[in-house]
């Protein structure tokens, strides 16, 4: 749902796979927000300009370079403050979202958070991109995955009390297992959930286990699989948009895609490449 007064745009959505997970999208110029309460989580992040938060009596600019955190019923307010612009993309979790998040990272008790603001680069580019990955909705498995590593990270980083997180056990028969289900069924909609769930791992630990011991993350490993598998009928002489929906990607855009993000060039290059060598 898209606000349409022209100085304060937004727009608001529901997670199709995460119940109780809602996000939004402002470009905001002239947008004051009374002092207000959420049931659950918010977590924002600015990406132009700026904006004046106030919560827990201490007022803090939201930048670029911030993530703002809010606790369950935690009174904060804002306005524009110096800035003309304020751009920013908002998480808002409600317990059954929390409890979602919190069983795919192995835990019970979810912690609480002492500051509203951190200056955590890291987390604020993992947020941003969890949120466009959201928005776009055509991977469920890469935003299942970024879901659960970035709230991971948060947790761990910035969380007070809360459920002990379980490091990834450095396991390479238990990598076996699933480097060989995603190569048997990389054309499946797979699920990170189901991966993990065969080997007795959290998903956070399998993400984890694929990181420490590939330093590639179980999403990456699956497209390299269907990469490969690509490639394969690219060089038989597949029509491109047949190579994709036999290999798993959404469409023959996402082929191509991660096609030029891996190779450096498109399908169709390398198709009509195969195709001169095989006539000589």
């Amino acid at each position: 749902m898209a606000r349409s007064d022209p100085k304060n745009l937004s727009r608001y959505w529901w997670d199709r796979h995460t119940p109780g997970l809602s996000l939004m999208c402002a470009d905001f110029t002239t947008q004051q927000y009374a002092p207000h309460t959420h049931d659950g989580f918010v977590i924002a992040v600015t990406e132009t300009g700026g904006a004046v938060i106030k919560s827990r009596g201490v007022v803090e600019e939201a930048r670029a370079s911030k993530l703002f955190v809010f606790n369950p019923v935690e009174a904060h307010s804002g306005w524009m403050g110096c800035s003309e612009r304020w751009r920013y993309r908002s998480f808002y979790l409600t317990q059954s979202a929390i409890h979602a998040v919190a069983r795919g990272l192995g835990i019970e008790d979810v912690p609480y958070f002492t500051s509203n603001m951190f200056g955590d680069a890291d987390l604020v580019e993992g947020f941003l991109t969890l949120h466009r990955a959201l928005q776009d909705g055509h991977d469920l498995f890469r935003e299942r995955e970024l879901l659960f590593s970035t709230f991971g990270r948060l947790y761990q980083r910035h969380g007070s009390g809360g459920g002990r997180i379980d490091p990834p056990p450095r396991d390479e028969a238990l990598l076996a297992i699933v480097t060989d289900l995603i190569n048997d069924r990389h054309a499946e909609d797979l699920h990170l959930e189901d991966l993990s769930a065969a080997v007795g791992l959290t998903p956070f630990q399998l993400i984890g286990l694929f990181k420490r011991c590939l330093g590639l993350t179980p999403h990456t490993y699956l497209t390299q699989a269907r990469l490969r598998r690509a490639c394969h009928f690219l060089r038989r002489g597949m029509p491109i948009a047949h190579v994709a929906a036999a290999t798993g990607f959404y469409d023959q855009s996402a082929l191509t895609r991660q096609f030029k993000r891996c190779y450096g060039i498109t399908p169709l290059q390398f198709a009509k490449a195969a195709a001169g060598a095989a006539a000589h």
